[in-house]
């Protein structure tokens, strides 16, 4: 094996010999599965990169590895970023994946296609810089389930303007060849979703091994339990590669409100004619957004991801958290010296 097989290239040589350099295939507890030229290699981090570097390795990282040792030194620059916030309260960024071409957002359609979850991993997407595909998975149940699925596919298409929507049954392997067709040899995409979607079955059917253990969704709401427990890629038939990562419970984002907007680009289109231009799109006269008469969930989930990232700006610098403070201070001290008066 080389180390342009598994996606070695120009940006990441402009860094680094590639002779020094090796791929973070798994991680788990601190430990990390390295693909080198001269084969894997099960190292550890340096006590100086954890107590100086700011970047941790991720599963699809590439790092740089003593001469003498089976220890990483050195995380190279990133190419893409796969990031959310650290679950729970916690003010913090969790990368779950590195140096990705493509992002196979999957949803299951029993049960569990959502199209504002959707909408959220599409944000995600655009803020790593890898191109998003959604993945509807289990359509053989579309007919048992009473689904129009030429209508979901379409619906969930007009959530993002040229973002392709691939209908298949990885149970049958309906529409599976479509993936590899999606991406060149060497390049690296990831399977995102919720737990019991079907992305480890997936991968193992692409795979024609059963190399991913997967276990059967609830009958009653479709949920799965995590049977992919660490970020793990693998090298697919087609020369590509394609990581597994464990099903998401909570998808708290870690992008920029520009971003939020970027993905919602035709509500950002209808907001310049409003009338305010601090329009809040909750009843203020003259929206042009409320005008537009909009599907409800999809003006909620903008404004809910607004405020979010709003409000994780706020956390992450303190000096934009002290400036809010002090801008709703003076709102309230004008609202004391100049109460309503009694008509």
């Amino acid at each position: 094996m080389t180390l342009e097989q598994f996606g070695w290239n120009e940006f990441f040589a402009a860094q680094l010999p590639a002779g020094a350099a090796g791929r973070v295939a798994s991680a788990n507890h601190g430990r990390f599965l390295v693909w080198t030229a001269e084969g894997e290699v099960d190292a550890s981090v340096s006590g100086m990169l954890r107590q100086n570097s700011p970047l941790w390795p991720a599963v699809g990282d590439w790092v740089v590895l003593r001469k003498d040792a089976a220890v990483i030194v050195k995380v190279l620059e990133r190419k893409t970023k796969l990031s959310r916030k650290q679950p729970e309260r916690e003010v913090r960024e969790q990368v779950l994946a590195a140096n990705i071409d493509v992002l196979f957002i999957v949803s299951g359609l029993d049960r569990d296609y959502n199209e504002r979850r959707i909408e959220r991993f599409l944000v995600m997407a655009h803020e790593s810089g890898a191109r998003p595909v959604v993945l509807l998975n289990k359509s053989d149940l579309a007919n048992e389930l009473g689904l129009d699925l030429a209508d979901i596919v379409a619906r969930t298409a007009a959530l993002s303007p040229g973002v392709q929507v691939v209908s298949l049954s990885a149970l049958t392997d309906h529409g599976l060849d479509v993936l590899p067709t999606l991406l060149a040899p060497r390049e690296t995409a990831a399977l995102i979703g919720s737990s019991g979607v079907g992305k480890s079955t997936i991968l193992n059917r692409l795979l024609g091994d059963e190399r991913q253990r997967t276990n059967a969704v609830r009958a009653g709401d479709s949920r799965g339990r995590h049977t992919t427990t660490s970020r793990q890629l693998f090298v697919m038939p087609g020369g590509w590669l394609l990581m597994d990562l464990p099903g998401l419970r909570e998808v708290q984002l870690w992008a920029s409100t520009e971003q939020v907007q970027e993905s919602f680009d035709d509500i950002v289109g209808l907001a310049a004619g409003c009338r305010f231009r601090d329009c809040n799109h909750a009843g203020e006269p003259g929206c042009a957004v409320e005008a537009a008469r909009l599907e409800p969930g999809r003006l909620a989930n903008f404004l809910k991801m607004q405020k979010e990232l709003a409000h994780l700006e706020r956390k992450i610098d303190p000096r934009l958290a002290k400036e809010t403070r002090k801008k709703w201070n003076a709102i309230e001290k004008s609202v004391r010296s100049h109460p309503k008066r009694k008509g």
